[in-house]
């Protein structure tokens, strides 16, 4: 059995340094510890642990070409997971159990990479959703060097996904609003299939503070804002359908998480450029356009761009009826809107690009219109007469949001700087 207790001296002379060898695995196996170390956070999973720690342990022994460990990592379990896991790694070699008597899958991946002896740290979850064939190409590019973290990605081509429309438009959305407010490069900040250097994990761990589902998400922005290398692994994933995450309590501890970071940087209170310093690291990342300074230019060029509607359409009106003087009103302003956008808001410029830009920025108007129409026909299906003012009130909010979904897709979408180097 390989039961042990968590020590948080991470100090140099504790571990064997790994940073100035261009391939880990050498020195590795010369000091006689795993090149991998696979971490499992469970709370309450004894349905589903046997079975996957089994499944993952005959992975490693058979088809992954470097030694490697699995550590389950017990979330303070009230259930018979702890007994499972401890009889699991008396059975089976390279196996241990980790126990944290306060919940937390952040928690318990911070203790455990913060003290292992292995120079690639990794971590899946339980219920084994994504394929292991892509765990040799996850980690691969850690071991020689080339790469400081690695993710497995459902969001790219390559990826084959099977889940419901629920959960992949969750998914895509929380990656959208990441871009669109941290400008993050990464594709998929949420699947439970990542893996870090232990020299990169010793840096970063310390700044990260969320202990729970957004832990993958800090690390990642970190990373990306610190000038490290990120390396994203399409996979094959098959959604758990008794997974019994809380939907709307993860939501919002994410959205507080991603205003904590906003500030951090903002305010300086996360150290980036000391960060990379202590990396090494020579191609920090540029932070983007602040978020507030490209709010309010959104703001004042939508207003400017309904104002020029508005004499637009009264110009045309007489002429043209009141269907075509909108419809061509609309159409100019909202090119005219998403060229200032490009130009200002997000300083886009050049003619690289644009007619892409002004194609999607007619989809995003799209959007958004739909989402005003829409709102009208929804009041009028359930209320046929529902009154001027209650007609204005919905439509009031109705713009509101579809302001903001423009915002979001133009930021996160259209004119994200990844797409557009």
């Amino acid at each position: 059995m390989t039961d042990i207790a968590l020590d948080f001296d991470t100090s140099p002379a504790r571990r064997i340094r790994f940073e100035s060898r261009p391939n880990v695995a050498i020195a590795a196996r010369a000091a006689g510890v795993p090149v991998l170390d696979v971490v499992i956070p469970v709370y309450n999973e004894q349905a589903a642990l046997a079975d996957s720690v089994y499944r993952l342990h005959r992975h490693l022994r058979d088809d992954f070409p470097f030694p490697a460990r699995i550590t389950i990592a017990d979330n303070a379990s009230v259930d018979d997971t702890p007994r499972i896991a401890h009889e699991l790694a008396a059975e089976l070699t390279d196996v241990r159990v980790v126990r944290l008597e306060q919940k937390g899958r952040g928690r318990a991946l911070h203790a455990v990479w913060a003290t292992s002896d292995a120079p690639v740290l990794a971590y899946m979850d339980v219920d084994l959703s994504t394929d292991l064939a892509a765990l040799a190409p996850l980690v691969a590019p850690l071991i020689s060097g080339h790469s400081d973290v690695a993710i497995g990605t459902r969001l790219s081509r390559g990826a084959r996904v099977v889940r419901g429309p629920k959960r992949e438009i969750i998914s895509r959305c929380y990656n959208l609003i990441l871009k669109s407010t941290l400008a993050a490069g990464f594709s998929d900040a949420q699947c439970g299939f990542k893996a870090i250097r232990a020299d990169v994990a010793q840096r970063l761990l310390p700044h990260i503070a969320d202990t729970g589902w957004f832990f993958d998400t800090e690390l990642l922005v970190l990373a990306e804002r610190t000038g490290l290398r990120i390396h994203e692994v399409p996979v094959d994933w098959v959604d758990d359908p008794d997974s019994r995450v809380d939907i709307v309590a993860t939501a919002t501890a994410d959205l507080k998480g991603i205003a904590r970071l906003l500030r951090g940087f903002a305010i300086g209170s996360i150290p980036v450029q000391t960060i990379a310093a202590q990396l090494g690291s020579s191609h920090l990342s540029a932070a983007p356009g602040s978020l507030l300074r490209q709010s309010v230019r959104f703001a004042c060029i939508g207003v400017a761009s309904t104002l020029a509607y508005l004499l637009l359409f009264m110009l045309l009106h007489g002429d043209l009826g009141a269907q075509a003087a909108n419809l061509i009103a609309l159409l100019v302003t909202a090119i005219g809107n998403t060229a200032a956008n490009r130009r200002f808001t997000f300083g886009v410029a050049g003619g690289s690009k644009a007619a892409r830009h002004h194609v999607e920025g007619l989809i995003v108007f799209g959007i958004a219109l739909a989402i005003t129409s829409g709102s009208l026909v929804a009041l009028h299906a359930v209320a046929p007469e529902p009154g001027r003012y209650v007609d204005a009130a919905v439509l009031v909010a109705a713009n509101l949001l579809a302001t903001a979904v423009r915002f979001v897709l133009l930021r996160g979408w259209v004119f994200h700087p990844r797409r557009n180097r």
